[in-house]
């Protein structure tokens, strides 16, 4: 399974960008094996369609999941559009968001913006 994670840095010691369309980076890799590529986002500069321009790179290169902290309307039409499932996180390390992840305490997004019960078992968030 590929997933991609927005961003602030190129490796996993750096934190979740809790913007979709405008994080400088996606990691993009198989949350097993923690391999993982940095992709420059190709909508963090963009005038505008950013959210559109990151999902669109995303479609192109196979992934399957996002991670994010919160997705707009256009971005998340397009990654549902291609059957992308989206998590919302915080903005811990990278390394931390792929535990919640795989400990199944991220919660889904099932529309653009935030999710409204946050994570799962997390506060009050």
């Amino acid at each position: 399974m590929r997933i991609a994670i927005s961003a602030t840095g190129r490796d996993l010691d750096s934190r979740l960008d809790s913007r979709f369309g405008r994080c400088p980076y996606f990691l993009v890799g198989d949350p097993e094996t923690l391999e993982f590529e940095a992709v420059a986002n190709p909508g963090a500069s963009a005038g505008g369609g950013a959210g559109v321009k990151a999902a669109q790179e995303l479609v192109d290169r196979g992934v399957q999941v996002v991670i994010t902290g919160q997705c707009g309307p256009n971005a998340y039409d397009v990654l549902e559009a291609a059957g992308i499932k989206i998590f919302q996180a915080p903005e811990e390390t990278l390394r931390r968001v792929l535990e919640l992840y795989r400990e199944g305490k991220l919660a889904q997004l099932n529309g653009p913006g935030s999710a409204k019960q946050g994570l799962k078992g997390w506060g009050s968030q």
